[in-house]
């Protein structure tokens, strides 16, 4: 986590590293850029954002606008998730499949809905380590002499506010009442008096929105916010507060040789209402003969950290490996996300995790670790 002088210089930065440098954050590199990791501490940022507000800056993430006359069509054919149930202003969070069934990436697309001249546009927001490898896939596999697709990523801001008193801080620099946006619901309307994207979004497990603007009007909110008592924080609070709601990491949790429904995510997967998409064969195989490992939920019995790569084990053999792991700064004990055989991933199964040498006790717990009794589920 520490500093790299002598690589960071190859690292790409946001428009807000300026602004960022000057509030003395520790920097760290993550998927090609350099990203603050910490301000004034992993803790006591967590604990903002569960009890008050937070922000992140997420310029990293790779952001696409799409626009065309059969854009949802084409989309459907990408994706196991039902996009044809979206209205205009709502979103679907879902996963870029292929052909094995295995994770591409995870993505939000957030319907728009139709233009004056009926072509349906969009935005995709995407993982910043694999935006170039999604842009490739997208643009390989969609019409683009019917579809317009823009990537706006290295142009515009992206500012993930959030916590419970992410509605009072941000009001006050809007023209219109925000309180009528619906969890996943989105609009486009003017923040400090410029043109913004506002999303009802987040990756914490608690109420928030993400605004992407242009890069003057993204300096000036992050100014605003923190004069406003919203308190920065960087990817270290990020990290327990996902881990704590159960929250996927692109590249850990999940991969391209990982399926929805082995991850936890089969809520995605909408077989039913909708016809074939890359990777349907594998899943409607997965449904029906079942999955033969489960990412789970444990709770360590002690203090000993289960880190991302370490061995688990059930009667002395190993049968799986943590995929995330922390201790808990809202519940105070070790969390950890793991693949396991689907025998073992009943809720209460006991099973150990080999830390430098030595097996200690965890055991399979619900998911999430943490439900905030502010996020909005509607």
């Amino acid at each position: 986590m520490a500093n790299h002088p002598d690589t960071r210089e190859t690292l790409a930065r946001t428009p807000l590293y300026p602004v960022i440098q000057k509030l003395k954050a520790r920097f760290t590199s993550f998927g090609g850029w350099d990203m603050p990791v910490q301000f004034s501490g992993i803790t006591s940022e967590h604990e903002a954002v569960r009890n008050n507000a937070g922000m992140f800056d997420i310029s990293h993430m790779g952001k696409f606008t799409l626009q065309g006359k059969n854009l949802v069509s084409q989309l459907q054919k990408l994706v196991p998730s039902d996009l044809s149930r979206l209205q205009p202003g709502q979103a679907q969070y879902s996963v870029l499949l292929n052909p094995q069934g295995g994770i591409i990436d995870d993505i939000i697309f957030y319907y728009q809905g139709e233009t004056n001249t009926s072509e349906q546009k969009g935005i995709l927001i995407v993982n910043a380590a694999t935006c170039a490898k999604d842009k490739a896939w997208l643009l390989s596999h969609l019409d683009t002499n019917e579809i317009k697709f823009q990537d706006l990523s290295s142009e515009k801001v992206l500012i993930a506010l959030q916590g419970p008193k992410t509605l009072e801080k941000l009001q006050k620099f809007m023209e219109i009442d925000l309180n009528p946006v619906k969890a996943f619901g989105h609009l486009e309307a003017n923040i400090l008096g410029k043109p913004a994207f506002l999303a009802r979004t987040g990756y914490t497990g608690e109420d928030g929105f993400e605004i992407m603007v242009d890069a003057d009007t993204g300096v000036e909110l992050w100014q605003n916010l923190i004069a406003a008592g919203v308190v920065p924080a960087g990817l270290g609070a990020r990290d327990t507060l996902r881990l704590e709601a159960a929250m996927a990491l692109y590249g850990q949790d999940i991969d391209d040789t990982t399926t929805p429904l082995e991850a936890g995510l089969g809520w995605l997967v909408h077989l039913d209402s909708k016809g074939e998409f890359i990777g349907r064969q594998i899943l409607e195989q997965q449904k029906t003969a079942g999955v033969k490992r489960r990412l789970v939920g444990l709770q360590m019995q002690g203090r000993n950290i289960a880190r991302h790569g370490y061995p688990v084990l059930a009667a002395g053999k190993i049968v799986g490996e943590i995929t995330s792991g922390t201790i808990s700064p809202t519940l105070g004990y070790a969390i950890a996300l793991a693949y396991v055989p689907t025998e073992l991933a009943t809720v209460g199964q006991q099973l150990e995790v080999e830390i430098r040498g030595k097996t200690y006790p965890a055991v399979v717990v619900k998911r999430p670790f943490y439900r905030s009794k502010s996020r909005l589920t509607n």
